[in-house]
């Protein structure tokens, strides 16, 4: 496909595992891709890196000027221990890239007709067996509140006349382009030691859901959005199958050959991922199931639709 061909796309917060696997994809479909990030990044490739901090105006601008799209990745990870200073960074990072990358736009002499903005798929909270679509209820707690403001803010900084698409992401699986693998890495390494089972949760162990989406199809997605003028508004960017942790861990054992799989009480959890991962356990012990009732009526085509293939593709790809 060359829909990209020669388009100007900006990508803020795009150093990281998202991110640069975004940046190649565009580049190798001929896009010319600037990736905006707070540091050098740890991988080069076949486009221009532009430094900003997130939040204010700067030589970086000149990337949105006369680009054709922008995309907005931009937040600094959730895979932490949830300190009230690292919770204050998740908010900041997200609120104050967007409304600065608004702030650019406004200042443009030529800005993008198209903004692509990332969120989450957490927004819906963790229902223990709800199948949520872009109808559902939002939830409660840190990170729908997060979500919350993070979609305000892009509201509050789109350009009027501005065709904007979010998409609510679920788990990205993904292989590691030396910018890291993002959580499947450490999945998969848990997996290899036989540690990959069951972990107990409030709605039995291993029955939360998790809801995922190949980086092929995420990158497709966000160039559909960018290149699809009918696509506006909100979206669920997630495969049409999501399945229980249980089920995600046993498929991914059965990739990496690995037949053990030690469970984990949620008292294991609540101990071992900070002390030991660094992580807070409630990405793990609670999850939810979400499908995208609007892709499915626009007629995206999923190449990866289902766990195993898209974790042997995965798996086949890194060895």
């Amino acid at each position: 496909m060359n829909d990209l061909n020669e388009k100007r796309i900006a990508i803020a917060g795009g150093s990281g595992f998202l991110g640069t696997s975004m940046a190649a994809h565009f580049a190798s479909r001929g896009a010319k891709v600037t990736v905006l990030s707070r540091s050098t990044p740890p991988v080069l490739g076949d486009w221009t890196n532009l430094l900003w901090d997130g939040r204010t105006l700067g030589e970086w601008a000149k990337a949105i000027d006369g680009a054709d799209a922008v995309v907005n990745l931009a937040g600094r990870t959730v895979n932490c221990i949830k300190t009230p200073d690292h919770q204050d960074e998740i908010l900041r990072s997200r609120v104050e890239s967007t409304r600065v990358l608004g702030e650019a736009m406004r200042a443009a002499n030529s800005p993008p007709p198209v903004w692509v903005q990332m969120s989450t798929a957490h927004i819906y909270g963790d229902p223990p067996t709800a199948v949520c679509d872009e109808d559902s209820a939002e939830g409660m707690g840190l990170a729908p509140t997060i979500a919350r403001a993070w979609e305000s803010a892009f509201a509050a900084s789109k350009l009027p006349d501005q065709r904007g698409v979010i998409l609510r992401t679920s788990f990205v699986i993904g292989r590691n382009r030396g910018a890291g693998g993002g959580a499947l890495g450490t999945l998969g390494w848990l997996a290899r030691l036989g540690l990959g089972g069951r972990v107990g949760g409030r709605v039995g162990g291993g029955a939360q859901g998790m809801s995922w989406i190949h980086e092929t199809d995420l990158n497709n997605l966000f160039a559909r959005a960018i290149t699809d003028e009918s696509m506006s508004g909100m979206y669920i960017a997630s495969t049409p199958n999501p399945v229980a942790q249980a089920d995600f861990m046993r498929t991914l054992r059965r990739v990496v050959k690995m037949p053990l799989g030690l469970p984990a009480y949620e008292w294991m959890v609540r101990i071992g991922a900070p002390l030991f991962l660094r992580t807070d356990p409630e990405l793990v012990l609670y999850g939810r199931y979400v499908v995208s009732r609007r892709l499915a009526a626009e007629g995206f085509d999923f190449q990866f639709a289902d766990l195993e293939p898209a974790l042997r593709d995965l798996y086949r790809k890194a060895n």
